[in-house]
């Protein structure tokens, strides 16, 4: 085996490629896979995106498990129905009988067994597999639209919650309650095959949870094309991958019209698209922007691909983490401990920020995100917050030193730094 590291010999680099639908991103992600290939690196490239035009990019015809479609390179387009059946089918079974034994059709109670989202979470697991296996050197995903990605992405955040908070008690109080539900109720309790079922879920998106967070081997790249709305929307992924604390190490521009349009019936098109880079350049520095022009054919099958890859990457190596900027940094200032997030195009009046024991909840619009505090800082009070050129800045304080600079007000006046 020809490999630029080595096949298990280190973690799998991952790139995860999303953005609006209609931008390219599997174009660009299949050929980020090409470009790995060709450089001797052992590269899968999988679809998690329902829509699967993964295989038409790549003019293969691909199926559920990975196929070799290139020297050094797989592909497939996840069937997250097999894969629902594959990890979730003791939790399908049980609901499947519950809402039948209460009147509802069985093809109706099937449905209902899937929460929504589930197919595509189950998608995102095949990751997971592959770091498992050990059979990569580089994992490239074509994930599906932000929207949904975002979501996805949220998942391993409430699994960390479910297994440290609720899955030992609620295992301890079903088995107590079994007995006597038989004799009192109609409704059958889940057995051990259905929370082992769920327990391996949410072990399984833990594990997801180091994988996606491992800034030394996985990052995020956004794709868009240089269009106003496009970009807003990409500026609004970009804040909440910061939140949720994944890396975006590069951002790619996709279909930006050549100096050859001048002249022509595109000539207006391009000077906006011009705008529209300046303002990708300003709003996501300083990570790395990748380009491609509009080419003049589709981009479709192994040469065209290879052409793209080639524009994208001229300079760099494909697989390189671009840019490795932290999303949460801890520091001490005026006796308060500081955490900074980087919440760019955030605005002021969307933010919210609680504390509830060990957690702290940062809202941002829509979005949450659910933060693990350290010990250290689980211990002491939130004593502010303010928003800083993209970074939100909390103040964190002991209450025995809150208590005594209020009992001391000219100590408090000496030292204090009010958080704005």
């Amino acid at each position: 085996m020809t490999s630029g590291q080595g096949s298990g010999a280190a973690r799998p680099r991952t790139i995860l490629y999303t953005g609006k639908g209609g931008v390219g991103k599997t174009s660009v992600a299949a050929a980020t896979a090409r470009r790995c290939a060709a450089r001797g690196l052992r590269t899968v490239i999988l679809s998690t995106d329902p829509a699967h035009s993964l295989g038409d990019s790549l003019e293969a015809r691909l199926g559920p498990d990975p196929a070799p479609v290139a020297e050094n390179l797989w592909a497939q387009e996840v069937d997250a129905q097999r894969e629902m059946e594959t990890n979730w089918s003791a939790v399908q079974e049980w609901l499947g009988k519950l809402l039948a034994d209460r009147g509802l059709m069985s093809v109706a109670a099937e449905e209902l067994t899937v929460p929504p989202g589930m197919d595509e979470l189950f998608s995102l697991l095949q990751i997971r597999s592959h770091h498992a296996s050990g059979d990569f050197d580089v994992i490239v995903v074509d994930c599906a639209p932000t929207g949904e990605t975002l979501r996805l992405l949220s998942f391993p955040d409430v699994a960390q919650w479910w297994l440290d908070k609720l899955l030992p008690w609620e295992r301890r109080l079903l088995t107590a309650a079994r007995p006597l539900a038989r004799s009192l109720l109609d409704v059958p309790l889940p057995g051990d095959d259905v929370l082992g079922d769920v327990q391996r879920l949410v072990g399984n998106l833990v594990a997801m949870n180091q994988i996606l967070r491992d800034r030394d081997r996985t990052s995020i790249r956004l794709v868009m094309n240089p269009d106003r709305m496009v970009i807003r929307e990409a500026q609004r992924t970009f804040t909440y991958l910061n939140l949720y604390g994944y890396l975006t190490d590069a951002v790619v521009v996709n279909r930006v019209f050549p100096e050859e349009v001048e002249g022509s019936y595109f000539a207006t098109w391009r000077e906006r698209q011009e705008d529209g880079l300046e303002l990708v350049r300003e709003g996501f520095a300083p990570v790395p922007l990748l380009r491609a022009r509009y080419f003049p054919e589709e981009v479709l099958g192994a040469q065209m691909l290879d052409r793209l890859g080639a524009e994208l990457f001229a300079e760099r190596d494909p697989e390189e983490v671009m840019h490795r900027e932290l999303a949460q940094r801890i520091t001490d200032a005026d006796g308060r401990t500081v955490l900074a997030i980087p919440v760019p195009f955030a605005d002021r009046s969307e933010l919210q920020l609680s504390k509830v024991g060990h957690e702290l909840i940062v809202r941002a619009g829509r979005e949450k995100r659910t933060i693990i505090l350290p010990g250290a800082l689980a211990r002491l009070r939130v004593a502010g917050a303010r928003l800083e050129d993209g970074t939100l800045e909390i103040s964190f304080e002991d209450d025995r030193r809150a208590a005594r600079d209020r009992a001391e007000p000219s100590a408090a006046g000496a030292g204090g730094v009010a958080a704005a």
